[in-house]
């Protein structure tokens, strides 16, 4: 597990505020820098003759300036005339130094660069770049890197390229590599030549020298979209990287031991459970519970994501494993992310399983941040007498004053919501060297095939792949904002017919930035639309016990409409409520939009989500949330839902946590580089087998200190 950090010393203090920035970006090694490669580049090694250019371009232009003034109309800019020679072109300025003002007096020989509008009318410039003609032009294309404040441009390129003459850049990968010049027929032969048509043809120190200064007869379409040759051996040694840690953290759980967890028999506790739950299991939920029991019955630590869409009940096969470990004479942990949820699976669990552990003398316990003292005193004292055999909470669980006296189990509910910290604490409260607790992580945002392959290659997976019968499909709509009323409409026939509404709003308070209606406002606004309804309003700031008294009333459906914040988003199950309401949905993710979405269509009748959109000023809405939106309304299907989430925002984005902030995947893509995965797949083991010292040696140049988070 990754160490806390250590207040800091006297060494990073003295630091300068470049060397603070840096560290900011993590680029503290060599190798880091190195490995921070463009995000794209401009290109200073011609100049572009007016008369030639292209309206739309972006091009590089050396004249002289023949105008330079201030005007304050229709606003204050500075409006600077130049001419080529060839042609005059009018540089616009709305924010300006008096530094700049005197570069560009009358007079003076400057190289501008910028995109060209204009044409028949006169050429203008908007903001472009600018220096002072006079020197060489560069031989290489100017690389523009990731940044952040006080990291200008010139100093990052100084260091990125010391960097790169500074690093260990000699190769790791072993001689068994595919060879360009191998004959089909030889490729055939050897899985490990066979997954890639063209081979890497660079070595790293040509690929990274080659992305940091490219030649200006390269293709930019090649650099931008990571096709070019220098590119593929860059992704194609960081998918190694990841797998070989993939298949090291297997390898090291493997030798690893756990507890061995079998039930008794016909008759036992999960037997006892299942007769007396008031519904039947699915087929896919069976199946999910034989392979965990099979994992459970082993000595070598679980390591099992459960995944399964909205409401196909991960809850009930998590009690069942439960119920295993608890039979066998040891703890479980169930974590989950909110106190809502906490208390939801506290009283679904106590209604299933605490009558059949009490003749026992088996209690369940729980753990929240805002429990009074004298509970929680209790409540640790159960768990480290050993008599508590469930502990169902958030993330109080793994806090230093909680001692298991003998845990086995380990359940991560929405376990992309958890921190890697947070996920790596909970498997060491099993203190005894050399084991680790079994783990099962649950989401129900399922990981798409390729995405599980990489991410998830040291996870085995289960899937719920159906729905309990008895869910009811969900209509979802797209309406405009300036539509409102008619949804307030829809609102009361709803509730006149005895059910109950969610509205949800993306903020608590106004934002100046963001013109998005809030939750207390809106709060209001049904309030008074809707006389003699009770419309209450839930969001994180609130106290627990004012949260708790909230969601008790709706629940118990003393209250008709909730508007909430996204507090609600997961595992509330009210099956009385039949109208979502998402306000300004363009604004929210497809994975939270599907998981809001299915609050509702959890009891017998008709349901609806209404996603309601508001435009920019603009007038239209943004690619992304137009296909955010469309996808919803298409399918309700989570597993085509976290496709195209993944398609839209891309692996980084959509596993969220498990990076811990930090992108395992920078280069590759895994929508486009398929067949370098597989290559990296079959050649990890046999790296790792064969040439263990190189694999090592390439693990510590990709990954360093963050290898551990992939093992969360």
């Amino acid at each position: 597990m990754a160490q806390p950090q250590a207040p800091a010393s006297a060494k990073e203090q003295a630091l300068t505020a470049p060397q603070k920035a840096l560290r900011k970006l993590n680029l503290v090694r060599s190798i880091d820098l190195a490995l921070h490669l463009p995000l794209r580049y401009e290109d200073e090694t011609r100049i572009t003759r007016l008369r030639d250019a292209r309206d739309g371009h972006t091009v590089q232009i050396e004249a002289q300036v023949t105008h330079s003034e201030v005007t304050f109309r229709p606003r204050r800019q500075l409006l600077v005339t130049v001419d080529d020679g060839s042609d005059t072109c009018l540089l616009r300025f709305f924010n300006f130094y008096p530094s700049q003002q005197k570069t560009l007096s009358e007079g003076a020989r400057i190289r501008v660069r910028g995109e060209l509008r204009g044409g028949f009318a006169g050429w203008h410039m908007l903001h472009p770049a600018f220096r002072l003609a006079g020197g060489e032009l560069p031989q290489a294309l100017t690389p523009i890197y990731p940044t952040v404040a006080g990291l200008p441009q010139p100093y990052l390129r100084r260091v990125v390229l010391a960097g790169l003459a500074r690093a260990d850049l000699s190769e790791t990968l072993p001689d068994f590599l595919p060879l360009p010049h191998a004959e089909p027929k030889e490729r055939e032969q050897d899985p490990f030549t066979s997954q890639i048509a063209d081979p890497p043809r660079y070595s790293l120190l040509e690929a990274l020298s080659f992305l940091h200064q490219p030649t200006p007869d390269v293709s930019l379409a090649a650099l931008e979209d990571r096709s070019h040759p220098a590119w593929q051996r860059l992704k194609a040694e960081e998918l190694l990287a990841q797998q070989l840690s993939q298949f090291q953290s297997r390898r090291e759980r493997d030798a690893l031991r756990a507890p061995v967890l079998q039930a008794q028999g016909a008759g036992g506790l999960p037997d006892q459970l299942l007769a007396a739950l008031p519904f039947g299991l699915t087929a896919a939920q069976q199946r999910v519970c034989r392979e965990i029991a099979r994992n459970l019955a082993q000595p070598i630590p679980m390591h099992r994501l459960l995944q399964g869409d909205v409401g196909s009940g991960k809850t009930v096969v998590a009690a069942l494993a439960a119920a295993i470990c608890i039979e066998a004479g040891h703890q479980c942990a169930l974590m989950v992310p909110t106190e809502i949820l906490a208390e939801q699976h506290f009283r679904k669990l106590i209604g299933w399983l605490e009558p059949l552990l009490a003749p026992r003398g088996t209690r369940i316990a729980w753990l929240t941040g805002s429990q009074k003292k004298k509970e929680r005193t209790t409540m640790l004292a159960l768990i480290e007498s050993g008599e508590a055999g469930l502990v169902v909470g958030t993330h109080a669980v793994i806090q230093d004053s909680v001692v298991f006296k003998n845990l086995a189990l380990a359940i991560i509910d929405e376990q992309h919501r958890f921190g890697v910290q947070q996920r790596l604490a909970l498997r060491e409260k099993m203190r005894a060297p050399g084991h680790e607790p079994h783990l099962l992580m649950m989401t129900a945002t399922p990981i798409p095939r390729t995405l599980a392959m990489s991410y998830y290659a040291d996870l085995d997976v289960s899937t719920i792949d159906e729905l309990p019968p008895g869910r009811t499909p969900i209509v979802t709509k797209l309406v405009s904002n300036e539509r409102r009323d008619e949804v307030v409409a829809r609102i009361r026939t709803q509730l006149a017919q005895g059910r109950q509404v969610y509205w949800v709003c993306p903020l608590i308070e106004e934002s100046e930035t963001l013109d998005l209606t809030n939750a207390t406002e809106t709060h209001a606004a049904l309030s008074s639309a809707l006389p003699g309804q009770m419309v209450g309003l839930l969001h994180s700031r609130m106290p627990p016990a004012e949260k708790k008294a909230v969601m008790s009333l709706f629940v118990s459906g003393h209250m008709q409409v909730l508007v909430s914040t996204t507090v609600i988003e997961v595992g509330v199950d009210v099956p009385n409520a039949s109208l979502m309401v998402i306000e300004h949905a363009e604004r929210f993710g497809l994975s939270q939009l599907h998981q809001l979405r299915g609050r509702v269509g959890r009891g017998a009748a008709a349901s609806a989500c209404i996603l309601l959109f508001g435009t920019p000023e603009g007038g239209r809405l943004g690619d992304v949330a137009k296909a955010r939106l469309k996808a919803m309304v298409e399918t309700q299907d989570g597993f085509e839902i976290a496709r195209r989430d993944l398609d839209i925002r891309g692996p980084g984005e959509f596993l969220g946590a498990r990076q811990s902030g930090a992108a395992l995947l920078r280069f590759a893509d895994l929508s486009t580089d398929a067949a370098l995965l597989d290559w990296a797949k079959a050649l990890a083991p046999r790296m790792l087998d064969e040439h263990p010292e190189l694999a090592q040696r390439h693990l510590d140049r990709w990954l360093g200190g963050r290898a551990e988070y992939l093992k969360a």
